[in-house]
């Protein structure tokens, strides 16, 4: 017979979100909220509305990241003649001059990493809604990697402003930022957002309905 497994919740147990303290879930009089005596932080067993959150935003990445490919992210001119490029068009301009360690970064941050962690994000977000039967020592593990990688998509933003800068000292070649480098800098911040706003504590809520 499979031992069932006692949650912290069932244990009167409450960790705080921001430090990481945990504190026996002691009752508090009506109207009041718990606040974690380390940092002051509010305390909550589950963060407030996650799904619903993380749904948001996961959309709204998923929205802004439409422009953030459509729009030119950058223009790179070379002996006075240049045309805008999106984030595809302008990792190809920057291989065909040669920076190809630039433009696999820039590859590697703006396409691979926001759409794995948009991808993520809505696979954990339908198991747990559809509660699905993958492991969830897998599914935490694969959240913490996600939440981790996902903070290096704005590399290829400040990349862009480096390479702006040095090129500027040059006669050859020139690259200047546009406005889909901002689109695809919103779409970055609010990826980070969703995986906050994710917890992944649900994932065992849902796995221990199951035992």
């Amino acid at each position: 017979m499979k031992k069932k497994r006692l949650t912290a919740r069932e244990a009167s147990l409450i960790s705080c979100h921001i430090c990481g303290k945990l504190f026996r879930d002691i009752p508090v009089a009506k109207g009041k909220r718990k606040k974690c005596a380390r940092c002051g932080a509010t305390l909550h067993t589950r963060k407030p509305e996650s799904l619903a959150r993380t749904w948001a935003l996961v959309i709204s990445g998923l929205i802004l990241y439409i422009p953030a490919n459509v729009y030119p992210i950058m223009t790179v001119t070379q002996f006075g003649r240049g045309t805008p490029d999106t984030i595809i068009s302008g990792i190809i301009a920057l291989f065909n001059n040669g920076l190809w360690s630039i433009g696999v970064i820039i590859f590697v941050a703006s396409v691979l990493i926001p759409v794995l962690k948009l991808v993520v994000l809505v696979l954990l977000l339908l198991s747990v809604h559809f509660r699905w039967k993958w492991n969830p020592r897998q599914r935490t593990l694969v959240y913490k990697i996600v939440e981790k990688i996902g903070k290096w998509s704005m590399l290829d933003i400040f990349m862009i402003s480096i390479l702006a800068a040095l090129v500027k000292l040059g006669f050859l070649l020139n690259v200047t930022p546009n406005r889909g480098a901002s689109a695809f800098g919103a779409v970055v911040v609010v990826t980070m957002f969703a995986s906050m706003s994710f917890d992944p504590r649900l994932i065992w809520d849902r796995e221990h309905d199951h035992e």
